[in-house]
């Protein structure tokens, strides 16, 4: 069945929706991601759109450039404003993984971040394998045991276990590989809305062994233990989707 679902997790980006720009970035966005907007197709005209909002001029053109620089939409003049196609999206942009997110994320979707991840955060968990500090190690440490004791909470084991991986991606010492966070973070919490270890016991005890392998492994400078250990937590969190997905098929 279904684990708890992560009412009390914020995204970072979750406040942009409480001004009035960031209420018009989130409305347009999300109706294009779940297809109400579909690709190729043209956005209201501005009248309609400040009159539905009730914003200034300022405000929907700001969120609409916004919406623009995320390769959403594009402007024409004569013609309006129209959906791109999904090709155009910058689907690494935070506010876009989210609204994917809210807006229930495919089975392929999620499938496709859990290869970006697999393609990743392996290298990544190598890298600090070679390359931590023993204060970047001891943080990592510090995350496990935080997930080791949030028993009750899955937000909170979910916010600890972000942690830990961003620690990874910082200790790998690879610009880069700390930009990928916010996809790491939506396949972390679409993973645990899905199917989460919290309260489970048993799954929650394999979960922290699973990522104290990995703090293990970078403890040990063993790049391929870290790899595999890391593939290891990436590839369980997928069967667990997948059986949940199963389940609630046949349920």
């Amino acid at each position: 069945m279904a684990g708890n679902q992560l009412t009390n997790y914020d995204f970072r980006t979750a406040g942009q929706a409480r001004t009035h720009h960031g209420h018009v970035m989130r409305d347009l966005g999300l109706k294009i991601i779940n297809g109400v907007y579909p690709e190729n197709s043209i956005l209201p005209g501005d009248a309609e759109l400040l009159e539905r909002f009730g914003v200034s001029r300022t405000v929907l053109r700001e969120a609409l450039k916004t919406l623009a620089a995320k390769g959403l939409i594009q402007p024409k003049a004569k013609i309006g404003t129209r959906v791109l196609e999904r090709s155009h999206w910058n689907l690494f942009d935070p506010d876009i993984l989210v609204w994917h997110f809210e807006a229930g994320a495919s089975a392929h979707f999620l499938s496709s971040i859990v290869e970006m991840r697999l393609a990743l955060e392996p290298e990544a968990a190598g890298l600090a394998a070679l390359r931590r500090t023993d204060a970047q190690l001891d943080t990592l440490f510090h995350w496990v045991e935080k997930m080791g004791n949030a028993r009750e909470s899955a937000a909170d084991f979910v916010f600890s276990d972000l942690q830990f991986h961003i620690g990874i991606a910082e200790a790998s010492g690879n610009p880069f590989m700390r930009s990928i966070s916010a996809l790491i973070e939506v396949a972390l919490v679409t993973t645990f809305t899905i199917s989460s270890p919290i309260p489970n016991s048993e799954s929650h005890v394999r979960s922290v062994a699973r990522h104290a392998a990995i703090a293990e492994a970078i403890k040990a400078r063993n790049v391929e233990a870290a790899k595999q250990a890391m593939r290891v937590v990436i590839e369980e969190g997928a069967e667990r989707v997948l059986t949940a997905g199963r389940t609630t098929a046949t349920a």
